[in-house]
């Protein structure tokens, strides 16, 4: 007789994402004990947020480009070159910009088409081709502006990275989490009608409504966080920040191309098999050069929000930023191996390694033993990928 499966398994909930979510809380939790309640305080996690947008943004596609067998080293130094570039010509030429983020944007598709035309037409392997762009193209952002660091002063520009005005407001906050919360809702109720239509099993509905209940509860939880970080000398507080909305729609479009399209389809067929893929007809070189060029909009993105935080341009935008990003990827559940990955795994990931960084930072720890442990993190993170698929593939 065959054991019945666990209420997990039986509403699809992925034992990986429910065991970083869970690690994720015991770290804020560890980590607000140790630095004296200021590290679940409004200010830091309206912070951690900001910063952990970039790095989101950029690995929600990195989840697709590691799915489908490649991988890309060079995103931190395409994106400090583009970052670069965006901001020398505002600053030096005197564009506007928009016009200049379309620029940084060519620039970035010239890139990245070059890096894909290499690796799927030429053969050449992915790890090659961009560990050259690594180097290449961080020498490219000095070349730019001779090394020299580019302001930018445009007050709706820099609202987009976050800062003094770059918030939504308390009510719009609110209204967003409303709508959002109500948006899960319907799509439980919706879920739940259809399988029923079907006439397949289904959950009580105690176990839907918990399980719907409980990201409703996160966002409430943040955006009374982010509702109650207030900047000295305004006269109310913040609200959700501009890149985290960006973040959040980067995610959701994603997710639907994922989900909803051909070409998500084939991402994860090629990642799965690609001699097989090649051979059902699927365009194995065309969609490989289509997700170099969407890692490519999204390094732009990436670009444009960090330096908007920043107000400026620098020579140093994005360096090791690859490391934060492939370990986001892995440690939300991607296989290097190729053939599986999430979106909302890359969220986890991504909000796991600043938290850790973060953490680090209020206790005071040594930049030598951050980096220690940020790479035994990932390490640790890859070893339970292996250790999770040899006891449950990949169920």
């Amino acid at each position: 007789m065959n054991k019945p499966l666990p209420i997990w398994r039986r509403s699809g909930v992925d034992l990986r994402l429910l065991l970083m979510s869970v690690l994720l809380i015991v770290m804020g939790v560890v980590f607000n004990i140790f630095s004296g309640g200021v590290f679940l305080s409004p200010e830091n996690l309206y912070n951690v947020a900001q910063q952990t947008a970039v790095v989101g943004i950029v690995a929600t596609v990195m989840v697709l480009v590691i799915v489908a067998r490649h991988i890309d080293l060079s995103v931190g130094s395409v994106m400090g070159f583009v970052g670069v570039l965006i901001a020398y010509l505002q600053y030096t030429s005197g564009w506007s910009w928009p016009t200049a983020c379309l620029a940084g944007l060519a620039v970035a598709l010239l890139v990245s088409i070059y890096q894909g035309w290499l690796t799927a037409v030429l053969g050449v392997p992915s790890f090659v081709v961009t560990l050259g762009g690594l180097m290449s193209f961080r020498g490219a952002a000095f070349l730019v502006a001779d090394g020299k660091t580019q302001p930018v002063s445009d007050e709706f520009f820099q609202r987009l990275g976050g800062g003094y005005d770059g918030a939504i407001g308390v009510t719009a906050t609110w209204v967003l989490t409303g709508i959002v919360a109500l948006v899960l809702l319907f799509r439980m109720v919706q879920k739940r009608r259809a399988l029923q239509r079907y006439e397949m099993p289904t959950e009580s509905l105690t176990v839907d409504l918990m399980f719907t209940a409980v990201p409703i509860a996160v966002l409430v939880v943040f955006a009374w966080a982010m509702n109650h970080y207030q900047i000295s000398g305004k006269d109310a507080p913040q609200g959700i920040p501009i890149p985290v909305l960006i973040w959040a729609v980067v995610g959701i479009v994603l997710s639907f191309i994922v989900h909803r399209t051909r070409f998500g389809r084939y991402v994860f067929a090629m990642g799965g098999n690609p001699d097989a893929a090649e051979l059902v007809g699927i365009p194995v070189k065309r969609v490989t050069l289509m997700l170099f060029a969407l890692l490519a909009v999204l390094v732009t993105i990436a670009a444009i929000v960090s330096i908007a935080r920043l107000n400026a341009g620098t020579n140093s935008l994005g360096t090791g930023m690859e490391l934060y990003v492939i370990a986001a990827a892995v440690i939300g559940g991607t296989a290097l191996a190729g053939g599986s990955g999430s979106i909302f795994g890359s969220v986890l990931g991504a909000l796991i390694m600043q938290s850790l960084d973060s953490g680090m930072l209020l206790l005071d720890v040594a930049i030598g033993k951050r980096m220690v442990i940020v790479g035994q993190v990932l390490i640790i993170a890859v070893v339970f990928d292996v250790l999770y698929r040899k006891k449950f593939g990949d169920r």
